[in-house]
């Protein structure tokens, strides 16, 4: 299937790189040689990224060298045509700005995770749910329907980070039960996302850019639902029936550690501060996740010296999964190298009506974002400003939320998970299952239809 998508997008490239213009100050450099090499690198890159259960590589690994590569590749080209090199840099320093705000987001809400795991949360949670007699599969619709309704607040990556640590203390082995689990949350993380303004990043930029009021948003919540809710259907038939194994008379409840309640009030605060930094005082959402990392710290001192706790953040910090972070990293620096060269710019050719038209260059976004991620798909598009009307900037908005979900590391919450459940939800566990996940876009699209076309929804 990687193969099909990865020779349909050559294709597009190669019939439409003549008539693609570029909107930016730097030189279109598709048909260079850099241009080329680096697009072939990049697809090797992503081969191994892909296959990492096959040969054994961290996904990190090929990742960072692709990023890193491709861009020295560039300024390599650069001062052999005696180009204007501040060009190259100050798109670098941009691109260098949005990859930092990801990755120090992630840095702190993975710091909050891993300190609220070592503070006994989320072993009274998993006590708290088994002890009920959950089985299986009633575990994986609490978690999935949790999922759908926590990430429009929390955002996708942070809700899908926490829950995947909730099913992986359920059992650690029972894949059966982890994979569908892995992939449900993603899936309704991902939904949950797709219709609220600040549930992810893509719509995020929609709304900022002006394509959306607020409330519009709002009305793609039949889509993402009902989208989950069939994938979430197939999915629990393979999930057993059965109880984890639990005696409730011979475990004992888990304490938690003296100031836990707190810790997980300064996480609300901590997602609070984040979105009041981003959309009143306009900084990067990492600057709020910082100063909340910044107060989870202060409190540490406070509690270690008037309670002798053993709590240690550097220590929640030292179990981050760096990899996680490193993949991010690599893989948005080698987006940025393919868009600063050109190629992102050559899928805006298929929005003209005598090619795909606009729904259905909307729907191939969903399935391009599951490939590329959908932060630098949707900055293209914002970017080129197709003309559309509402109705089409929603469909975008949604295809390029729930897209991600298709493959494993179409998404941040895929990747998130992937790093919290190494081993165990990867790419190939993923591609098992990806039907439903399929079945599932197919439904959310048509309700978007169904909704917008059929119903003629103008809520402008």
């Amino acid at each position: 299937m990687l193969k099909i998508f990865l020779g349909l997008f050559l294709t597009i490239v190669h019939l439409f790189a003549n008539s693609s213009e570029s909107s930016e100050s730097f030189p279109d450099l598709t048909m260079t040689w850099v241009g080329i090499s680096s697009l072939f690198i990049f697809v090797i890159g992503y081969y191994f990224i892909a296959a990492e259960d096959k040969y054994h590589v961290d996904k990190a690994k090929p990742a960072l060298f692709i990023g890193t590569f491709m861009f020295m590749l560039i300024g390599l080209y650069y001062v052999l045509n005696d180009l204007d090199i501040n060009i190259l840099s100050n798109d670098m320093n941009h691109l260098i700005l949005e990859i930092a705000g990801i990755f120090f987001f992630l840095y702190v809400a993975m710091t909050y995770i891993e300190t609220l795991i070592s503070m006994g949360v989320f072993d009274r949670l998993k006590y708290n749910l088994i002890s009920k007699g959950y089985t299986y599969r009633k575990l994986f619709w609490i978690t999935g329907f949790l999922a759908f309704f926590i990430s429009p607040v929390a955002d996708n990556l942070t809700t899908a980070l926490i829950l995947s640590t909730v099913l992986i203390t359920i059992d650690r082995n029972k894949k059966e039960f982890l994979v569908p689990g892995a992939i449900n949350i993603v899936v309704a993380a991902n939904a949950g996302g797709a219709w609220s303004p600040f549930g992810d990043i893509t719509t995020l930029m929609v709304w900022t850019a002006g394509k959306g009021d607020f409330t519009d948003f709002f009305y793609l919540f039949p889509s993402a639902f009902l989208g989950f809710l069939v994938t979430a259907i197939l999915l629990s038939s393979f999930v057993p029936n059965s109880k984890p194994q639990f005696d409730a008379s011979k475990e004992k409840k888990p304490e938690l550690m003296t100031g836990a309640t707190v810790v997980i009030a300064l996480g609300i605060l901590t997602i609070i501060l984040a979105v009041i930094s981003h959309q009143v005082f306009h900084f990067p959402a990492m600057w709020g996740m910082l100063f909340g990392l910044a107060l989870l710290k202060l409190y540490t001192i406070r509690i270690i010296k008037k309670y002798n706790s053993p709590l240690n953040i550097f220590h929640a910090i030292a179990k981050i999964e760096n990899n996680t972070l490193l993949f991010f990293f690599g893989i948005l620096a080698a987006v940025g190298a393919l868009y600063f060269i050109g190629w992102l710019h050559l899928a805006v050719v298929v929005y003209e009506p005598d090619m795909l038209g606009a729904s259905w260059a909307n729907i191939a976004v969903g399935f391009l974002s599951a490939f590329v991620d959908n932060v630098p798909v949707m900055s293209a598009v914002l970017k080129a400003n197709p003309q559309m009307g509402l109705d089409q900037w929603m469909l975008v908005t949604l295809t390029a939320g729930i897209g991600g979900s298709l493959i494993s590391f179409g998404s941040a919450a895929g990747v998130g998970v992937m790093g919290k459940m190494a081993g165990i939800y990867t790419f190939a566990s993923h591609m098992k299952y990806a039907w439903t996940v399929f079945l599932g876009y197919v439904v959310s699209v048509a309700i978007w239809y169904f909704q917008y076309e059929m119903l003629g929804i103008k809520h402008y």
